[in-house]
């Protein structure tokens, strides 16, 4: 599929068929996740896949946008570990994990899959869940499944802006 054709399909999915996703395309997302640019190619980043009914479970009580997914990714970027900018010590972290976060959305669009970047979510509790996640900045969940039949995009996925009112020619 030609990168516009996918850009142009992708949607935020918000319903799923209770069908697990396979092994092999769970690999080719986290292989995308780890051929994403970051500065200096530092990777400072981490995710935490949960398929299992316990990980899930603690997911769903710190956030209603779980969309009942059967797989779950987590992702965080460690501050200690990326690259900071020298002249205003701007730390890239999360600027790294959001590129990781599109590469992952994209891949899953790819694979046939469906998901949305979800930012709300009680990152406290869920380093209380899991306090392997306490050293890094908690970025994004990312339900991920099947998309239902009557999967559809939200009215405003369609709403954009002219490209004339994005960009400045210099």
């Amino acid at each position: 599929m030609d990168f516009l054709e996918l850009a142009k399909t992708r949607f935020s999915c918000r319903k799923f068929k209770n069908i697990p996703v396979e092994d092999e395309k769970l690999n080719k997302i986290l292989e995308a996740a780890q051929l994403a640019p970051t500065a200096k190619n530092s990777q400072p980043f981490k995710i935490w896949v949960a398929k299992s009914e316990d990980a899930l479970n603690k997911i769903r009580t710190v956030t209603p946008c779980h969309f009942n997914a059967n797989l779950i990714l987590v992702l965080g970027g460690n501050p200690e570990n990326a690259f900071t900018r020298p002249a205003d010590n701007k730390n890239f972290n999360e600027v790294d994990a959001s590129i990781i976060g599109t590469h992952i959305m994209l891949q899953i669009q790819n694979l046939g899959l469906g998901t949305t970047w979800v930012g709300y979510f009680d990152n406290l509790k869920l380093i209380e869940l899991f306090p392997e996640m306490k050293n890094y900045n908690l970025i994004a969940l990312f339900p991920i499944g099947y998309p239902a039949d009557d999967a559809q995009p939200a009215e405003k996925h369609f709403k954009r802006k002219n490209i004339s009112e994005l960009v400045t020619y210099l």
